[in-house]
């Protein structure tokens, strides 16, 4: 069996191929929904043990917006997205067409949040297309969750029966990219060992 903190380089290139093809695809659903162009790309694939997790956005203290889904179908997985609190409103403005500022934490209404959990929606089932594609799984996401909290609350809740079965998750670092502006996300996803063996073999890199 594989385990999550033992991949490969050749098995993270895999993996980061797809992700790339996941944000291509995320990048069209998004400019098709905001009516203008936005780049996409996953500059780095790597394994992360979960406590280095929040130093990724500064720290457990760090105020930051998640979004978390279950995946069911042919294997059983968690993905969570996290942003630090200042880059998700600028994203958040880029995505409703506003000027980046519009969006603070006093005026986060459910427009706002709405639009979160529909970006998080979007990359996730891109990212899930892609990886269909290419193992012949089925990958169903769950309604999206949305959470915003300081970074050590949020990891708490969502990793801890995660991390009865693995120590590590696997980050696609996510790259948002709309004129001048440039928002860095944290794309991670917790298959469960079972479902790590059942994709690399999908994917014929199982060695």
């Amino acid at each position: 069996m594989v385990y999550i903190g033992d991949l490969s380089s050749m098995q993270l290139d895999a993996l980061r191929e797809i992700g790339n093809i996941g944000a291509g695809n995320a990048a069209t659903a998004l400019a098709q929904l905001i009516q203008a162009k936005i780049d996409m790309n996953v500059p780095r694939v790597k394994i992360l043990a979960f406590d280095a997790v929040p130093e990724l956005v500064g720290g457990a203290d760090r105020h930051i917006i998640g979004v978390y889904l279950n995946v069911g179908g042919s294997v059983s997985s968690n993905i969570l997205f996290m942003l630090p609190f200042e880059e998700a409103v600028v994203l958040v403005d880029l995505l409703l067409g506003q000027q980046i500022g519009t969006t603070r934490a006093d005026t986060l209404g459910e427009l706002e949040l709405s639009a979160m959990r529909e970006m998080g929606n979007i990359i996730a089932a891109t990212y899930l297309n892609a990886l269909a594609v290419f193992t012949g799984l089925t990958f169903i996401p769950s309604v999206p969750a949305l959470a915003i909290d300081m970074a050590g609350s949020v990891l708490d809740a969502i990793l801890a029966k995660f991390g009865e079965v693995a120590d590590h998750v696997l980050l696609l670092e996510t790259c948002f990219k709309k004129e001048e502006h440039k928002v860095v996300g944290h794309f991670f996803m917790l298959p469960e060992p079972e479902a790590l063996d059942t994709i690399l073999s999908a994917l014929g890199v199982n060695e």
